[in-house]
């Protein structure tokens, strides 16, 4: 197929460029034979440069903010690990601003990956790596009326009934049909080839600490008021002061669809800035919004948003459809994404938006801490010191592998006795669903900040107002398919050395980039 002068401009040539040589050249090396597009790129780069690579990684990363205090030995590690890397992302010279929120730990040891609970403000510009693979992950919560006398298992019952948690997606015959899988968006360059992704992902909330919970919330005359004055008495118009009300709350993002968006929008990332810099860090590359191919990601993650707010919204559906119930109000938020405020792109990988909307309401959110905790309600703090976001949770204190670590026995296996009764009492009172059959006690509250500690570092740097609960009656995870973490086998020996010579190697890089 013969290039077009809007191939080369989204590869980064310059409207003004000299077009039909590039394009002969093109059709030259085609008709030869030529089929590997990096190839004809970078002859056609010898041919007329697209520009040259002269931006760099500032010498010293700008200065950002942090809401959040550690107070133990594990969160002051977490916090020096998120440090490091936040500081070598704020020497991309597209961004400008940065914050940490209080349920910050790292994602990663990669130069420049933006931590959980890390927030970035760039200008005109999408870094795809500093919102993460897990697109638009989010919450959303839905008011109803149950009789009084119903109880939390049968309800439990049909909620494990109308999701579905664990790994791949829904066989074709178990598919299900929504005018969002219609829009016609799937010529967009990002998204092309794969609708079936977002059929198959629908009613669908994936792994990790992903979930469904059902809670009650009693609101008081004042909590009300306060929800009326900011200007979200609509969804709380049939909610009466002093009642008890179930709440359906799901956290997901947007499955396979946003996973393989991500990773076409990162790999262009990477090429465009090598385009125009030098020495950047992949998980610091971004797309130019006003270039043809940074507008088509722009455009991208806008569907990938929709389609994960209708994949809430089916799943609420189908949930109240099954108990005969009507909703009474629904509200939610993202905390992984990217949203535009004037020419600026604000980043949140794990962070609540907490600022004012276009018609000067305080963002309405929730913050869940941990499954056996109530879900905090609340309205944006909009302090501009930390990027106007709050926390989207409680951040973990101990990585998956640490927590299973603290059973493993001397012999190398794990005292299944003393996890079973840590798994109760961390989550007794409620009734937990794992969707997979086993317990994962890593997403347990085992692993994650007192929940406690985190709200009261909200109240403390003041990103949000509490104007809610919703206290926790049960909730499903995806849980373990294959059983419990067993005994390492010498492949996972192997990876494991493999993971540790990586870190080496990134070791080494970070210290040629720090000279």
């Amino acid at each position: 197929m013969d290039w077009t002068r809007e191939d080369l401009i989204a590869e980064g040539w310059p409207e003004d460029s000299p077009f039909e040589p590039l394009l002969d050249e093109a059709s030259r090396l085609i008709a030869q034979g030529n089929t590997d597009r990096a190839y004809i790129l970078k002859r056609l780069d010898r041919k007329h440069p697209r520009q040259q690579a002269t931006l760099t990684m500032r010498a010293e990363g700008l200065p950002f903010s942090e809401a959040i205090e550690a107070e133990s030995k594990e969160e002051l590690k977490n916090l020096k690990a998120a440090r490091r890397t936040m500081r070598e992302l704020m020497a991309c010279p597209v961004v400008t601003a940065g914050a940490l929120m209080p349920d910050t730990c790292p994602s990663g040891s990669a130069i420049a990956s933006i931590p959980v609970g890390g927030a970035i403000s760039a200008q005109n510009a999408i870094l795809p790596a500093a919102h993460g693979s897990d697109i638009c992950c989010s919450m959303q919560a839905t008011l109803f009326e149950a009789p009084r006398e119903m109880e939390v298992s049968p309800m439990m019952d049909a909620l494990v009934s109308v999701t579905r948690f664990g790994p791949g997606g829904r066989s074709p015959d178990a598919w299900i049909p929504h005018r969002v899988l219609d829009e016609p968006v799937w010529e967009n360059p990002f998204l092309r080839g794969f609708q079936n992704y977002a059929r198959m992902h629908l009613a669908d909330q994936g792994d990790g600490n992903h979930f469904a919970f059902l809670g009650r919330m009693i609101m008081d005359d004042a909590m009300l008021q306060k929800l009326h004055a900011a200007g979200h008495g609509e969804v709380f118009a049939r909610v009466a002061a002093g009642k008890p009300y179930h709440v359906l709350v799901t956290h997901h993002g947007s499955r396979g669809l946003g996973a393989r968006v991500y990773q076409r929008g990162l790999e262009a990332a990477v090429a465009a800035t090598k385009q125009i810099a030098r020495g950047i860090p992949e998980a610091a590359a971004w797309l130019d919004v006003n270039a043809p191919q940074g507008r088509d990601y722009w455009q991208a993650l806008q569907y990938v948003a929709r389609w994960t707010r209708a994949n809430h919204a089916l799943i609420h559906e189908r949930f109240l459809a099954e108990l005969g119930m009507l909703p009474l109000g629904s509200f939610g938020n993202e905390h992984n994404f990217v949203w535009q405020r004037g020419e600026h792109f604000l980043h949140g990988k794990g962070a609540t938006p907490a600022w004012r909307d276009d018609i000067g309401r305080p963002l309405l959110g929730l913050i869940p801490l941990n499954m056996a905790s109530p879900i905090l309600v609340v309205l944006g703090g909009d302090q501009d010191a930390f990027l106007s976001f709050a926390p989207h949770g409680a951040g973990r204190n101990l990585s998956r592998r640490a927590v299973l670590r603290t059973f493993r026995l001397k012999d190398g296996s794990f005292d299944e006795e003393a996890m079973e009764r840590a798994l109760t009492q961390a989550t007794k009172g409620i009734d937990v669903r794992w969707y997979q059959g086993k317990a994962d006690l890593s997403e347990s509250p085992l692993g994650y900040k007192p929940a406690q500690t985190v709200r009261e570092q909200i109240a403390q740097f003041e990103l949000a107002t509490v104007v809610g609960e919703v206290a926790p009656l049960g909730s499903v995870m995806a849980g373990r398919g294959r059983g419990r973490e067993e005994e390492l086998t010498p492949k996972q020996r192997r990876q494991m050395e493999h993971r540790s010579e990586r870190r080496k190697q990134r070791q080494a890089l970070r210290e040629r980039w720090d000279d």
